[in-house]
């Protein structure tokens, strides 16, 4: 293995009412580094997202990727190898990743188009992206614990395409609507309390027009909520469906969901990018 090395975690975003604002690090990983590609890792072309992204940050020679994030199905994968390729970079010249987080963020959020899986993925935990800069929550012991039940449907999702779907324009009572779920969202976190997640990741600005073509999505998140999961959205631009549940339940969720899909269980990841 090379001698620096980068992990950065997967990531949801939008978590229900948070559209293109917040983002929670989850603990699927993407590792890279430079030179020859170790047993179990893949070397990536001139032209891998991750590529661009090293080489934008002044990264030197041919990556490599060891990676658990699955692709196109709304868990951040470009987003987190983009924010672990740019810290790379960063590591590479000696320098500490952190030091240059605003630069990393900026790069990724430019790459990818929307800050809110890049700012997750190098903060970790759950954030809001705003203005250009992240936001971190502060997760209390409950909600740090909590699990993150994934169900998985054997499609993919373009985000590109699903956000060319979306309407240019929403109703006043809309808007209001995902200003009310977000701030409960987020006092939420702010109160480390999981009976305010319930109801607090209804959507109306695009969970509506992505449901549909993800076929047992909106039966996923009803039955998995019926199961004992404080709530549940459309991870990303789907197709993944997310549960944030008490350990205690997890299974149950799990066993809950429709069987044209796999599960994960995971937790939520709160250190970020970092070197290993």
């Amino acid at each position: 293995m090379t001698e620096t090395v980068v992990r950065a975690p997967a990531s949801s975003a939008n978590l229900g009412a948070g559209f293109d604002v917040f983002g929670m690090a989850i603990d699927l990983y993407a590792d890279l580094g430079v030179g020859e590609a170790p047993d179990g890792a893949r070397q990536l072309d001139g032209n891998h997202p991750a590529q661009t992204a090293f080489s934008r940050l002044g990264g030197a020679g041919p990556l490599w990727m060891r990676c658990n994030i699955p692709m196109a199905r709304g868990l951040g994968f470009s987003g987190a190898v983009r924010v672990g390729a740019a810290a790379l970079a960063v590591a590479q010249s000696g320098r500490p990743v952190f030091s240059e987080a605003d630069r990393i963020l900026a790069v990724s959020a430019e790459l990818e188009g929307h800050g809110d899986n890049v700012a997750a993925s190098l903060c970790g935990g759950v954030v809001a992206y705003i203005d250009g800069r992240a936001v971190p929550f502060r997760l209390g012991p409950v909600l740090s614990a909590a699990a993150f039940v994934a169900w998985i449907p054997d499609v993919t999702t373009s985000t590109d395409a699903s956000r060319r779907a979306l309407p240019a324009t929403v109703s006043r009572e809309h808007a209001v609507h995902n200003v009310g779920r977000a701030t409960q969202f987020a006092l939420a976190c702010a109160h480390d309390d999981p009976e305010l997640l319930r109801g607090a990741t209804s959507d109306r600005l695009h969970q509506a027009e992505r449901l549909p073509s993800v076929p047992g999505a909106a039966e996923a998140i009803e039955a998995g909520v019926a199961a004992g999961a404080w709530c549940a959205w459309l991870s990303g631009s789907g197709p993944t469906v997310g549960f944030l549940a008490d350990r205690g339940v997890a299974d149950e969720v799990a066993k809950s969901l429709p069987a044209h899909g796999h599960v994960k269980i995971l937790g939520i990841d709160t250190t970020g990018t970092r070197q290993i």
